[in-house]
């Protein structure tokens, strides 16, 4: 942005953005809840439910690179918008789906979209415009905090909703709810969008960005850490909840769980946001990966009790979401902020087919096996090989030839 153009206070950035991530990444954390729910009252399989889950997480990251796109040019308060308004109407539609074939349209095609435009890859590029580079890792942590405190917040919210108003009535007091993503928006109306332009003369070509991102190594390790990243954090979310019912835990403690993993990511995020302002974020990453190998391997070794499994939860969730700041820090502090919205999108897309990976992997291999076991075992694996791709991760800005700006 040129240095003449008025930016957003950087309280009112943080608010609004903290608050939609709270709305959009709440609601989503607690989607496993409604597994056995629905599928007991419809008839239908795990895998059912789990292919929906998977198709929204791949239509999440496939149409977060366009959203992305449309955010960088025009800014993010449209997307917000229309985000909103399909989320809305996702949620609608999960409650009222019929046949498996709708449920995986809304729940997964729809929903999917809705979080595109409302989660962090659109969030993280008003923070990249509008927040000083010397804060923004920071300031990437506070919206994941945020967004970890949502999964705090909103999954007691909606078991207690499940339990007095039934599944279908909470999940239309949730399509109402997470329209409170409109006025919010509001508050994220960056100066110099308002033509339909980009705030500032581009120094690439949308073509040029992404092909330069595509054959830097460091771009492919990056997207590689996070597909496993996916892969551990959606098959745990959704599926954690049955298997300890498998295992004869009562559902409050599944509940229990899966909020103490946003509680203390609460503090994981923001941790490891400010540290990425002071250490090399690879080493982060790294971290975060062979620690969550190791607490995965832990808990299945242990016997499993309320005790056991509140412990994983505390220190699976301070490493849930840690990984997003350093992450798309790393993005933007190689390549620049001015199609950052669009490259982050790429990297969460691989975010993305691992959790499909995850999520549908894990209602498979359940309906086929009858055990979560082998699932288990493949996240430990995929834990330790994203930490060994972290490390040779360049995190020095890249060197352009100087170039015309260009239009688009």
């Amino acid at each position: 942005m040129h240095t003449n153009t008025p930016k957003l206070s950087m309280l009112q950035v943080l608010a609004c953005g903290a608050a939609i991530v709270t709305l959009s990444m709440g609601i989503r954390h607690g989607f496993g809840l409604w597994l056995q729910p629905i599928t007991q009252e419809m008839g239908w399989t795990r895998q059912t439910f789990a292919l929906a889950v998977a198709i929204q997480n791949l239509s999440w990251g496939f149409i977060g690179i366009f959203a992305g796109m449309a955010a960088d040019r025009f800014g993010a308060f449209r997307v917000l918008i229309a985000g909103a308004a399909l989320y809305a109407a996702g949620l609608a539609g999960m409650a009222l789906s019929p046949t498996p074939l709708m449920f995986a349209l809304t729940t997964g095609v729809l929903i999917g979209a809705a979080q595109a435009g409302t989660t962090y890859a659109v969030i993280y590029g008003v923070l990249g415009r509008q927040i000083a580079p010397e804060k923004r890792s920071w300031a990437m942590g506070v919206a994941a905090a945020a967004g970890s405190f949502g999964q705090f917040l909103m999954v007691p919210v909606e078991g207690w909703l499940i339990a007095s108003l039934g599944w279908k009535e909470a999940l239309l007091a949730l399509s109402a709810m997470v329209l409170l993503i409109v006025p919010l928006a509001f508050g994220l109306r960056e100066p110099g969008f308002g033509n339909g332009a980009p705030a500032a003369p581009r120094e690439q070509t949308i073509a040029q960005a992404v092909g330069e991102a595509m054959r830097y190594p460091s771009f492919l390790l990056l997207m590689a850490g996070y597909f496993v990243c996916g892969f551990q954090v959606v098959f745990i979310g959704v599926h954690m909840p049955s298997y300890l019912k498998d295992q004869g835990l009562s559902p409050q403690v599944a509940s229990y769980a899966l909020a103490l993993i946003g509680l203390f990511n609460v503090f994981g995020t923001y941790i490891a946001g400010s540290l990425g302002q002071r250490m090399p974020k690879r080493f982060i990453l790294s971290f975060i990966y062979f620690a969550r190998a190791v607490a995965i391997a832990v808990f299945l070794s242990v016997p499993l009790s309320p005790l056991s499994v509140y412990v994983f939860s505390a220190v699976m969730g301070t490493l849930w979401l840690s990984t997003v700041p350093p992450t798309n820090a790393t993005i933007a502090q190689i390549f620049g902020v001015q199609h950052l919205s669009m490259l982050g999108g790429f990297v969460f897309f691989s975010h993305q087919i691992g959790s499909f990976m995850g999520v549908w992997l894990g209602g498979y291999l359940y309906d086929v096996t009858g055990s979560y076991d082998l699932v288990w075992y493949i996240a430990i694996g995929l834990g330790v090989l994203a930490g060994l791709v972290n490390l040779p991760i360049r995190e020095s800005a890249i060197v352009r030839a100087p170039a015309q700006p260009a239009r688009a």
